[in-house]
């Protein structure tokens, strides 16, 4: 039993090693490739004078910049007065991605008519949702506020983070501008490789944050412990920097997969027509893979270096155990912080594809498009430390069940949010 413990620890670090250089040589691969596309694009225009590099970066790197403070803002609302913030956000998000949509219609290119088709059904189903959630919302402000109320994350601290994933996301699309200097049909696949990179790289610096940070707040929780974010933070690239690149590819393909599965089910109720009968073949291979890959294992991942996959497993049967698996699907956290996303995102879309209408109509839809996906992943970031907060709330609660009597603590909380589970 403990050779067969210690082959799966090794395959595990082996594993993590590996997606570790890979990621660190694909920054460097990366970072060459968008130096070399900046400056051919660069000799391009001054050559060519096809490429108007002005009216191409400008409003790209100012809704880029945006995206930084309105991120940061999110996350002070949502330190201040959660309850507000999170109503905000779901009702705020479908009317901007709306407005999205009207801009890109306006715009008027085939690509961007397509675009828009889907931004108003984003918006349709965003309202859908926030209107059929509505009744969990007080429950999703009490866990939020319990669990972001003791000892936040220093503001310097997320400072960083936003600072970090800001410029991270403005070199990344000087690399597309470059590209789309020269519209070869090799820079469409660079463009891709670039868009690709930047979402991998965002994953991995806002669950950098979130595992150091689920860190902190799960001794807190658990222990009542304080240690300092610097030396968790300091824990993370020394030990967990592997988990988070494997987590960082696995964790958003299942959750995608079961937001799929869980959206078939509901539309399909108790009706066995044709059409609906793969629900419940789609929900049992959702729950069986949210097992492999979840955020509540982040929380195992900073505290005990284990690798994502297992940290998973073990979260995942310890909630399961504790009879809260309902509790946690119905969590509305992550929709939160989506939703934050969503809207940061809107609004840089807004103004950079407003911006690139106005002075130059032609690049209105790379720049709307572009804008909303860096506005999007930088509040991602900026929202870490809250979804972070609340899965260390979930797994201290579920390994120290009853151990704490005071109100402040997971037990009474937790036991209150089952009671009024809807």
């Amino acid at each position: 039993m403990q050779a067969e413990t210690s082959i799966k620890m090794t395959g595990g670090n082996f594993f993590n090693k590996l997606f570790q250089y890979i990621f660190y040589f694909h920054v460097l691969l990366i970072t060459i490739l968008v130096i070399v596309l900046t400056i051919r694009g660069a000799l391009s225009a001054v050559h060519t004078q096809d490429f108007h590099s002005k009216e191409w970066y400008m409003p790209v790197l100012a809704s880029t910049a945006c995206a930084g403070i309105i991120g940061f803002t999110w996350q002070a609302f949502t330190r201040t007065n959660p309850s507000r913030t999170i109503r905000v956000a779901f009702w705020l998000s479908p009317l901007l991605t709306c407005a999205i949509g009207i801009l890109l219609i306006y715009i008027g290119t085939p690509v961007s008519s397509a675009a828009s088709a889907i931004a108003f059904f984003s918006a349709l189903i965003q309202s859908l949702y926030a209107c059929w959630v509505n009744p969990r919302l007080e429950n999703a402000t009490r866990i939020v506020t319990v669990s972001i109320v003791h000892h936040p994350p220093k503001v310097m601290v997320i400072l960083l983070s936003i600072i970090i994933g800001t410029l991270c996301s403005a070199f990344l699309v000087t690399g597309i501008g470059g590209a789309t200097a020269t519209r070869t049909k090799l820079d469409s696949l660079f463009i891709f490789i670039i868009i690709a990179s930047l979402t991998w790289t965002m994953q991995i610096i806002r669950n950098a944050m979130q595992v150091s940070v689920s860190h902190v707040k799960y001794m807190q929780f658990a222990h009542k412990i304080d240690i300092a974010f610097k030396a968790a933070f300091k824990s993370t690239i020394k030990h967990s920097m592997g988990s988070i690149c494997i987590g960082s590819i696995l964790v958003p393909i299942v959750g995608v997969i079961t937001g799929i599965a869980r959206t078939i089910s509901l539309i399909s109720g108790d009706v066995d027509e044709f059409m609906f009968s793969c629900a419940d073949c789609c929900s049992g291979i959702a729950s069986r893979l949210v097992a492999y890959g979840n955020r509540w294992g982040f929380v195992h991942t900073g505290v005990y270096h284990k690798g994502i996959v297992q940290a998973s497993i073990e979260t995942w049967e310890l909630f399961k155990t504790r009879g809260i698996e309902k509790t946690i699907n119905s969590d509305l956290t992550s929709s939160f912080c989506f939703l934050t996303g969503v809207a940061t995102g809107s609004v840089c879309a807004l103004i950079g594809g407003i911006w690139a209408f106005v002075i130059h109509r032609s690049y209105a839809t790379g720049v709307t498009m572009y804008t909303f996906l860096t506005g999007y992943l930088v509040s991602r970031v900026a929202m870490a430390w809250v979804q972070a907060s609340v899965s260390a709330y979930y797994v201290a609660y579920s390994e120290h069940q009853n151990q704490h009597p005071d109100a402040g603590r997971p037990s009474n909380m937790m036991l209150e949010l089952q009671r009024s589970q809807v």
